[in-house]
């Protein structure tokens, strides 16, 4: 049977059915009824087998705020239980991007769990930043689990009137 490579049908379970055959092959599926088959949440019908596999398969997407000063473009993100060497900011041509791991500092089993929401692994975000930026001054601060990037506006080129000269001058 093929699967729905959708990532909300993979968090919700689905699976496309090509026959009438297939749905209740389906159908036995999800109740967990064939033998040899894993166990699935009885909520979700997500076997725990496979929600890790689709975890493991992505890098978690950081949220930010982006926002200008007179003085400077602003990056704000909420990065708790990241240790600032777990932190990387990097800028490479008109491109910021925030790369990092929230390490789990824990182990529990699966069914143990009763709500597991919050995002354990590698995370970035990479923006196109509005203006030019003064690289060489960029700061970066995690104070109380809040990630600040200030990058610095590059000056304005002052525009200069250039004499143009000729062969004969």
């Amino acid at each position: 049977m093929p699967k729905n490579k959708n990532l909300i049908n993979k968090l919700m379970g689905a699976q496309q059915a090509v026959s009438a055959e297939d749905d209740e092959e389906e159908m036995v599926a999800e109740t967990g009824g064939e033998e040899g088959e894993p166990e699935q949440d009885e909520q979700t019908g997500v076997s725990a087998e496979s929600s890790e596999d689709w975890l493991s398969e992505y890098e978690g997407q950081l949220t930010i705020d982006m926002y200008q000063t007179k003085d400077n473009v602003v990056i704000k993100s909420t990065i708790a239980g990241v240790r600032p060497e777990d932190v990387d900011v990097t800028i490479a041509n008109d491109m910021v991007t925030i790369r990092g791991e929230r390490k789990r500092d824990f182990e529990a089993s699966s069914e143990d769990y009763f709500y597991q929401e919050c995002y354990w692994g590698s995370f970035s975000r990479s923006v196109v930043l509005p203006v030019d930026v003064d690289i060489e001054n960029v700061g970066a601060d995690l104070k109380d689990g809040i990630l600040t990037v200030i990058l610095p506006k590059a000056a304005k080129a002052k525009a200069k009137k250039i004499k143009v000269k000729g062969l004969n001058t």
